[in-house]
């Protein structure tokens, strides 16, 4: 385990709201489940600016079941986290259909799907596997979290995109240490 996993697992591991969430998605017993986004990334950001944690605008599992692609069943599971967390807008999405959305060839897995998103520093994920050890995904490490670069993902070259969501979600009012980079 390089350092910056073994810090960010320590990182969420003192987190007692991610850890209860990381268990509830746990108990679904999901097919190839995290997760994503800024539940790991605001995590470290906010530990790096030594706040504590900021209010999480939704909860991204993501899990690829290629057998059955249906909303209702995404919405069946959202409702079992919301019966468990109703604290939480969780936002449940099978990886194997999403990338009709983001008209991106199909995708292999949850992490091939999570390294396509927006931004560099939000393609990451955890998993809470059985002996409570946490598993990483992040298909460009976990040094631009770290280093507070935000930078557009290569393999999603939509520069407006990344313009429309770096001024959406105006990140640098929370996290004043960002280094935003631009999308050229």
């Amino acid at each position: 385990m390089t350092d910056l996993v073994f810090e960010t697992a320590a990182v969420i591991e003192r987190d007692s709201i991610r850890m209860a969430c990381l268990r509830a998605v746990r108990e679904l017993n999901l097919p190839d489940w995290f997760i994503a986004a800024g539940f790991v990334r605001n995590a470290i950001w906010d530990h790096l600016h030594d706040l504590p944690m900021t209010p999480l605008n939704d909860i991204d599992v993501v899990y690829f079941d290629p057998h059955d692609c249906s909303l209702a069943t995404e919405a069946h599971y959202a409702a079992l986290l919301q019966q468990q967390l109703p604290h939480f807008n969780w936002e449940v999405k099978n990886q194997a259909r999403m990338h009709i959305k983001h008209q991106h060839q199909a995708y292999q897995n949850s992490a091939d799907a999570i390294s396509r998103w927006v931004e560099i520093p939000t393609c990451v994920g955890v998993r809470l596997i059985a002996d409570n050890s946490l598993i990483f995904t992040a298909a460009y490490g976990l040094e631009h979290n770290w280093s507070l670069h935000v930078s557009i993902n290569p393999h999603y070259p939509r520069p407006a995109i990344y313009q429309q969501r770096i001024q959406d979600k105006n990140w640098q009012v929370l996290w004043p240490n960002l280094m935003i980079m631009t999308a050229d």
